[in-house]
């Protein structure tokens, strides 16, 4: 049964953050969909620090639930807590904290706990950006009117396309979409993609779970994320999935890359 819905998360006026020579301004947003009764999506854009995750639970109920909220607050946690020196081996060692708390969450409700993440972390001089991600929720980078996909997606259907052991639009495929090779409360606690980037005064980038990434295609992407308020593009993203269809919950980060004046690059 399809439940009409509007954002779950209500997307905030955006936040703006000098980081060094750069400015970031930052928005986020979630929604429930039609599909579903609850909303298993996580979020979280820092108010302080160059920082943001979106977390999704792996399917119905409370293990998912639980899986989510315990791993974006423990990474939430160990940022906050190593800041400002925070780079590629203290992201490494937040994941593996985060493994072994969402396997004892798990154990504890004696469910199946599990969820993908994808993070941004800005370095205090704003040169360089971390992104740390498990999973298929995904990191996009729009510049210059080229939207790029900078993640890949921890799924057996991923590596079949890519192997070419099936093609892209297959009946193979599409059953091995949701074959998740690494994830949070995987029992091989297995190692996150860990990339650094450089973050340019112009840039927009997205942060997003599949609920976004399998409903809007690539040019609808492109479109809405030329919008240059975050909120308004958050909104618009949101608003899109739901128009699509709603199948699936789905969160959106959308971060755009100033000059640390404050001005607004030219578009």
């Amino acid at each position: 049964m399809f439940r009409r819905r509007t954002a779950d998360q209500p997307v905030e006026a955006a936040r703006r953050l000098p980081v060094g020579r750069i400015e970031w301004e930052v928005a986020g947003g979630t929604v429930a969909g039609h599909r579903y009764s609850a909303n298993f999506d996580a979020l979280h854009v820092d108010p302080e620090l160059p920082f943001a995750v979106v977390v999704d639970g792996m399917g119905e109920g409370e293990g998912s639930r639980v899986a989510g909220s315990t791993a974006r607050d423990t990474l939430c946690e160990l940022v906050r807590a190593g800041w400002p020196a925070v780079g590629p081996r203290q992201l490494r060692a937040a994941i593996t904290e985060a493994q072994i708390r969402v396997r004892r969450a798990g154990a504890a409700i004696d469910e199946l706990a599990g969820c993908t993440l994808t993070a941004l972390l800005a370095e205090p001089d704003g040169e360089l950006a971390w992104i740390v991600q498990l999973g298929d929720s995904r990191a996009y980078r729009l510049r210059d009117g080229l939207l790029e996909l900078v993640t890949v997606d921890h799924t057996m259907a991923w590596l079949g396309v890519l192997h070419g052991w099936w093609p892209a639009d297959s009946r193979e495929a599409a059953r091995a979409r949701y074959q998740l090779l690494r994830y949070l409360g995987h029992p091989d606690r297995p190692d996150p993609d860990l990339l650094g980037v450089p973050l340019r005064p112009g840039d927009t980038w997205l942060l997003c779970t599949d609920g976004v990434s399998d409903q809007l295609d690539y040019h609808r992407l492109r479109e809405l994320l030329a919008e240059p308020d975050p909120t308004r593009a958050v909104r618009a993203l949101l608003a899109a999935t739901l128009a699509e269809g709603g199948s699936d919950n789905a969160t959106a980060v959308v971060l755009r890359v100033h000059p640390a004046t404050g001005g607004r690059p030219s578009d």
